[in-house]
């Protein structure tokens, strides 16, 4: 009984040795980048309707076939709302940002394209 006794007492300390350090690992989401003080479209206002839909199927398709991509423009949010479609999160590169709103563009057609994809850090 005394080595796990001993085990708690250790992990305790340790984390009362750890609180108030600043050194913590930011969230692990990216909601903070997404932020940008006004309203962005995520996946909760995509319409549900079949062609919005299907827009944004064939433009993560489309995006996702793209090996020049890395996966943070993979993993780009993709929402078709009301025949709008509007991009948004990191890329790694402003070329990388043009490529995901010509993709979109090209997929879509003639929707309009709202592009809010930012460059990370």
């Amino acid at each position: 009984m005394r080595n796990p006794l001993l085990a708690a007492l250790l992990a305790a300390a340790a984390l009362t040795a750890c609180e108030g350090r600043g050194d913590r690992p930011p969230a692990a989401d990216n909601t903070l980048q997404n932020d940008r003080g006004h309203r962005t479209e995520t996946a909760d206002n995509a319409s549900n309707n079949k062609s919005d839909v299907d827009v944004t199927q064939k433009i993560r398709k489309a995006v996702m076939d793209d090996s020049s991509l890395s996966t943070s423009a993979h993993n780009c949010k993709i929402v078709v709302k009301d025949g709008t479609v509007t991009l948004v999160g990191p890329v790694k590169s402003d070329a990388e940002r043009v490529r995901v709103a010509e993709i979109a563009a090209n997929t879509a057609g003639g929707n309009k394209i709202d592009n809010q994809l930012k460059v990370a850090d």
